[in-house]
This record gives C-alpha cells, sequence and structure tokens, in this order.
C-alpha cells in the first residue's frame, strides 16, 4: 500500500499500523486532561458513543483536511449539539487536540515535520472553523 501524500492521512496511516483500536488510547488522554469530560458520557453504552464519536472526528478531520467532500460540515452540526448539551467550546476543540496528541505518542519517531506543521495549521484552521459558527 502506497503512503498517502497528505500529512494528517499518514499521520492516521501510522498510527494504524501500530495501534488497533485509538478509542482508549483518546479517551484516557482526554479524560487525564479534562476530568470534567467523563461525567458527560453516561455509564451505559458510553464505549460505544466513545468509538462512534471518534470514529465520526476522523472522517470530519479528514475530509477537513483533505478535499472537503461534505464530512466536514459534520463540525458544524456538532458544534450546535454539543452546545445544546452544555459542552464548552474548548472541551469540544481541545477533542481534536487529544485526537493529534494520541496520533503523535503512537507514532513516535516517525512523527515528521510535516505531519506536526500539518496537524498545527488543521487544528488553528479547526478553531477558525469552529468560532465562525
Amino acid at each position: 500500500m502506497m503512503a498517502s501524500p497528505n500529512p494528517i492521512e499518514r499521520s492516521f496511516e501510522l498510527a494504524a499500523e501500530r495501534c488497533e483500536d485509538l478509542t482508549p488510547l483518546v479517551y484516557r488522554r482526554l479524560f487525564d486532561a479534562h476530568p470534567e469530560a467523563r461525567t458527560m458520557f453516561r455509564t451505559e453504552g458510553s464505549e460505544l458513543v466513545k468509538g462512534s464519536m471518534l470514529a465520526l472526528t476522523i472522517d470530519a478531520i479528514l475530509d477537513f483536511a483533505g478535499e472537503r467532500n461534505g464530512h466536514f460540515r459534520l463540525i458544524t452540526s456538532e458544534v450546535s449539539s454539543h452546545d445544546a448539551y452544555g459542552t464548552p467550546r474548548e472541551l469540544f476543540l481541545a477533542f481534536f487536540g487529544v485526537v493529534a496528541q494520541t496520533l503523535r505518542e503512537i507514532v513516535g519517531a516517525d512523527w515528521s515535520d510535516d505531519i506536526d506543521a500539518a496537524w498545527r495549521k488543521l487544528l488553528g484552521d479547526i478553531e477558525s472553523f469552529v468560532a465562525a459558527q
């Protein structure tokens, strides 16, 4: 399989080679950095919710960083629904950074300057996109 020329996609490819399921790692990091987020998830069925939320986030990230075919618009609807849940926008945005930090940890020495720069730009672009909502 040929590596993606898109550094964001490449970071996910590298992580997928090393980790079968990002979900527990992402949520452990989220809850360590933002303990208040733990209470936002119900106890029953929360593993399915977490997995689904992460999968949708990854789809939105890849589309936002790529061709923007429409999946990135999920960010707009999720901003509204998370506002309705009472989730602070800072916490909503922090989740994207948590995904990036988790990938960086998994990828390790293969986390290149190109990947780092692409993620920094992407996180800034998502923050601007959310601020405009």
